[in-house]
C-alpha cells in the first residue's frame, strides 16, 4: 500500500488523518510531544499498536527539546512528558508498555551524556516502529492456517496497517491468507459511531485488493444465520492475564452471536497488548468518548439537541467466547491462563 500510518521524518512525527479518511488523504505533522498527545487523544491515530508507536515517537521527540543538561533534571521532563502521553487513551495498553519501555531505556543509561539518551530514545522509537510491523506480519503467518480457500470472515472495527505500524494484526492475518493465495470475502462491520469498518477497513481492503462488503452492525447476526460468515477475526486493545479481551465497542455482541451460530471467534494481537498485571477484564478502563461522536456522523447532526448519549469506546469480550488469540509467538487456546503463559515462556 501507499500510505504510511506514521513516520519520522527530520525531528517530525508525521501521521495519516485517519479522521478524514476514506474522503480526504492528508497527513499531520507533529514538532513537539504536545501535538503528538493531542493527535493520539483526539484519534488522528488509533489502534493499540499505532498509538503505542506514537507515543514512543512522542516522547523521543518530546526528549529532544528538553534543555537540562543533568541526568536528575533530564528525566524529571521526561516523566513529565511520559504523563502527558499517559493521559491521552486509557483503554490500549500498548500506550503504557510503550511508555515504560521508553522509561526504561532512559534509566538504563542514566551515566551517558545528555545528548546520547536523547539519540537512544529516537533509535528506541524508531525500533519500536520497525519491530511492530515485523510482529504483525509474524501474527499474519501464524494465523493465516485457521483461514481456509473460500471462507468468509467478518472483522469489527479496523485492525489493519492504520492501526499499527504496517500490515495489521486482524487484517494481517487475512492479508497473509490472501497473499498465500487463498481466495477469501471479507465482510465488514460499520463500527459505529465513528465507523471505522466503513471508513477504514474498507478503503485498506480496497487498496490491496481484497473483495470486502460493508455491512451495519445490526446486520451480523443475520449474516451469520443465513451461513454467510465462516469466521470471524477482530484485534485487541488489552487482553488480561485469564484471556479476556477489550476491544472496540460492540465486539462482545459479535463474540456472542458467533458462539451462538457456532462460529469460530479468533483474536489477532501482539505480546505488547498483553496485560498480566489484571487477573481478568472486568477491571479494564474503559474509555467514555464524547456524546458528539454518536449524534453527529462528520459534520452531519443525526439525532435531536439536548439529547443524552452514552458513548463507550470499547467492551470487554470474556475468554469463554474466544476461540483462540493469535500472536507472533503462537496461537493461544482454552485454558488461556495457562496457554498465554506457556506462550510467553516459549
Amino acid at each position: 500500500m501507499s500510505f504510511k500510518t506514521i513516520e519520522w521524518i527530520d525531528d517530525r512525527v508525521i501521521m495519516i488523518d485517519q479522521r478524514k479518511l476514506p474522503l480526504e488523504e492528508s497527513y499531520v505533522e507533529c514538532n513537539d510531544h504536545i501535538s503528538v498527545a493531542e493527535a493520539i487523544r483526539t484519534m488522528v491515530i488509533r489502534g493499540a499498536p499505532a498509538i503505542g508507536v506514537a507515543a514512543a515517537m512522542g516522547i523521543a521527540l518530546g526528549g529532544q527539546q528538553i534543555k537540562s543538561k543533568d541526568f536528575p533534571g533530564f528525566f524529571k521532563e521526561l516523566e513529565e512528558i511520559c504523563e502527558v502521553m499517559r493521559q491521552t487513551r486509557p483503554t490500549a495498553v500498548n500506550l503504557f508498555w510503550a511508555i515504560e519501555r521508553m522509561k526504561k531505556l532512559c534509566r538504563n543509561n542514566r551515566k551517558a551524556k545528555i545528548g546520547k539518551i536523547k539519540e537512544l530514545l529516537k533509535e528506541e522509537a524508531l525500533k519500536i516502529l520497525e519491530e511492530d510491523e515485523q510482529i504483525n506480519r509474524q501474527i499474519g503467518i501464524k494465523g493465516r492456517e485457521l483461514i481456509e480457500d473460500g471462507d468468509t470472515i467478518l472483522t469489527h472495527c479496523n485492525a489493519g496497517a492504520l492501526a499499527t505500524a504496517g500490515y495489521g494484526t486482524a487484517l494481517g492475518v487475512i492479508r497473509a491468507a490472501y497473499e498465500q493465495g487463498k481466495r477469501i470475502e471479507v465482510y465488514a462491520d460499520e463500527t459505529r459511531p465513528v465507523l471505522q469498518g466503513a471508513r477504514l477497513t474498507t478503503w485498506e481492503l480496497n487498496k490491496i485488493g481484497i473483495p470486502v462488503i460493508l455491512i451495519t452492525d445490526s446486520m451480523a447476526a443475520y449474516f451469520m444465520k443465513k451461513g454467510k460468515i465462516k469466521l470471524v477475526i477482530v484485534g485487541a486493545d488489552r487482553i488480561t492475564r485469564n484471556g479476556d479481551v477489550a476491544n472496540k465497542i460492540g465486539t462482545y455482541g459479535v463474540a456472542v452471536l458467533a458462539r451462538h451460530h457456532k462460529i469460530p471467534f479468533y483474536v489477532a494481537a501482539p505480546v505488547s497488548t498483553f496485560d498480566f498485571s489484571m487477573t481478568s477484564g472486568e477491571k479494564i478502563p474503559i474509555e467514555e468518548r464524547e456524546g458528539r461522536e454518536v449524534i453527529q456522523i462528520f459534520d452531519q447532526q443525526i439525532a435531536p439537541d439536548g439529547v443524552r448519549v452514552m458513548n463507550p469506546a470499547f467492551d470487554v469480550t470474556s475468554n469463554r467466547y474466544i476461540t483462540a488469540i493469535i500472536t507472533e509467538k503462537g496461537i493461544a487456546r482454552p485454558p488461556y491462563g495457562k496457554s498465554l503463559r506457556k506462550l510467553l515462556k516459549d
